[in-house]
Formats: C-alpha cells, structure tokens, sequence
C-alpha cells in the first residue's frame, strides 16, 4: 500500500466515531480474509490486545468502554517497549569488553 492512500484511510477512519471505525474493521477484516495475499503480521503484544479488544465487542461491551480499555492497553504497551529497551541497552553495556571502556588513571603516589 502506498503512503498516500495509507495516509487518507486513516484519516477517514479517525474522523469516525468508535462505533462506525468498529463496523470498518470488521469489513476490512472480512475483506482480508477473502482477498489478502499475505498475512497481517503483528507484534505479540499487539495482538493479545487485539484478542482482547475482539472478545470484549463480542461480549457487547460498550464502545466506551473498550475505548477506554484499549488506550489503557496502549499505555502499557507503550510503558513495556520503553522497559525493553532500556534491557536491551542494559544488555548491551553489560557485554562490553573491558577493552571497550576506557582506563581509569590513578593519580601519582603522593612523594
């Protein structure tokens, strides 16, 4: 898809109340079932949230209250990259090798 017409969905979709953004959903993913020629791959976490959000609109939650679920979702999405990443760097410092950190100079004996 190209970034035009990425850009122009979205910003049809995000002037759209929850409801009617949930019944395009749905369409688009009837339409994905049919017609796409690969998978949408998501990251886990993204799609518990998915799972989550689906199982919530099957039991008849509110919108409002699956909007409000899922921006708590969002948050803690968001909350656990930023704690990944800071792993990761974490990791990577740890496996510097002595030789990458610079030497510490002791000062002259005192005489």
């Amino acid at each position: 898809m190209n970034d035009i017409l990425r850009e122009r969905l979205q910003r049809l979709i995000e002037a759209l109340p929850d409801d009617k953004a949930y019944q395009v959903l749905d369409y688009l993913e009837f339409l994905q079932s049919k017609y796409a020629t690969r998978p949408a791959g998501a990251p886990v976490f993204q799609k518990v949230a998915e799972a989550l959000e689906d199982t919530m609109r099957a039991g008849r939650v509110p919108v409002a209250i699956i909007s409000r679920a899922m921006n708590a979702v969002a948050t803690a999405g968001t909350l656990l990259d930023r704690v990944a990443t800071a792993g990761k760097a974490a990791i990577e410092e740890a496996g510097r090798k002595p030789d990458d950190v610079p030497p510490v100079e002791e000062p002259p004996p005192p005489g």
